[in-house]
């Protein structure tokens, strides 16, 4: 039996090209900086971006909590989406490690509100935890995976600029909004301090992360990246994966924003709710509708026909797609939760 595995697009697996590119790399010590591979990773990363330099991590929430630590102190603020994935998925790193404040602000539909961030940047007095850092995701997953529109993610990066704040973005999507949009990645992060983009999700490399900013903050951060321990040796067999990702699989994202179209389109029900999101991307929000079936019963029950997916709470789920899932994949997928859901 075929699995379909729409639990998250981490799960794709390298390609042969990859493959190829990994047994072929030319490495060295990246702790010296002796690795050219990844040294030639980081430099197309940070010219795809609009940055002066790039560093490669171990995985997205590293490089999120390196960036944080860079731009913040111990005792000072970051203004986070109560959404976010750094506030809800990373393990409260930036409070844990870094005794940095999370400021929470409402991001509904993707981006906090101007007069939110504004609430937070307060005048100088010993009770508060001056706010240095306005953290954004784009795309935004528990936000259906939505892309913020190029003027309104311009829009809350300059008022912020304007309050004096950093912006970081946890970009681990941003090319999903880039091709959403048709726009040039660096419409977005050429805008922000800095930004953190996943190699490892839509873009199919086995693992990693990139971190890029101006070439001053990029050396914090490798300080920080050899503190939560990620500095890498011949880590080149790594990089030459990120780099097929960046030059090979950006485009073809579009294809899984089509995937996923499909699936929405074809789901909505008498069983189902399908989640509107204003600029769908690879992702497809579900409501458990039918009476008496929960999110935890459908899953198990698609799990036995070989169609996987997350459960979120007891009625709702979530479906992600990516190049590792074909168009007749996501009819099949389609088909079988319809008719599981249908099911006594």
């Amino acid at each position: 039996m075929k699995t379909i595995d729409l639990r998250s697009d981490t799960v794709t697996r390298p390609s042969a090209v990859m493959r190829k590119a990994m047994a072929e790399a030319v490495v060295g010590d990246d702790v010296y900086g002796e690795d050219p591979t990844i040294r030639r990773l980081e430099e197309t990363a940070a010219a795809m971006t609009g940055h002066e330099a790039g560093l490669f991590v171990t995985s997205g929430t590293q490089g999120n909590l390196a960036a944080i630590l860079s731009h913040c102190g111990k005792g000072t603020g970051a203004i986070l989406g109560g959404q976010s994935h750094i506030l809800n998925y990373e393990g409260g790193g930036l409070a844990v490690v870094g005794g940095v404040l999370p400021l929470q602000v409402s991001d509904t539909g993707g981006l906090p509100a101007v007069q939110d961030v504004q609430a937070w940047v307060r005048p100088s007095n010993v009770h508060f935890a001056p706010a240095r850092l306005l953290c954004l995701e784009n795309t935004h997953n528990r936000e259906g995976g939505n892309a913020a529109a190029p003027a309104a993610f311009r829009k809350v990066v300059t008022a912020a600029h304007d309050l004096g704040l950093a912006v970081h973005l946890d970009g681990a999507r941003v090319f999903n909004a880039s091709v959403a949009w048709d726009v040039d990645v660096n419409t977005y992060t050429g805008l922000v301090d800095s930004v953190q983009l996943c190699l490892s999700k839509g873009l199919g490399a086995p693992v990693g992360s990139i971190v890029c900013g101006k070439s001053a903050f990029v050396e914090e951060a490798r300080h920080w990246r050899k503190v939560l321990g990620g500095g890498m040796r011949q880590a080149g067999v790594l990089a030459a994966a990120g780099l097929v990702a960046l030059e090979e699989n950006v485009s073809r994202l579009a294809e899984d924003h089509e995937n996923a179209a499909i699936l929405a389109e074809q789901l909505e029900s008498a069983e189902i709710s399908v989640e509107t999101c204003p600029k769908r991307t690879n992702m497809v929000y579900l409501g458990i509708r039918k009476e008496g079936l929960t999110a935890g019963e459908l899953a198990d029950r698609c799990r036995l026909k070989g169609v996987l997916f997350n459960v979120v709470n007891p009625k709702r789920v979530r479906l992600v797609t990516h190049l590792d899932v074909s168009r007749s994949d996501v009819r099949e997928a389609a088909r079988i939760i319809l008719e599981e859901a249908a099911s006594r």
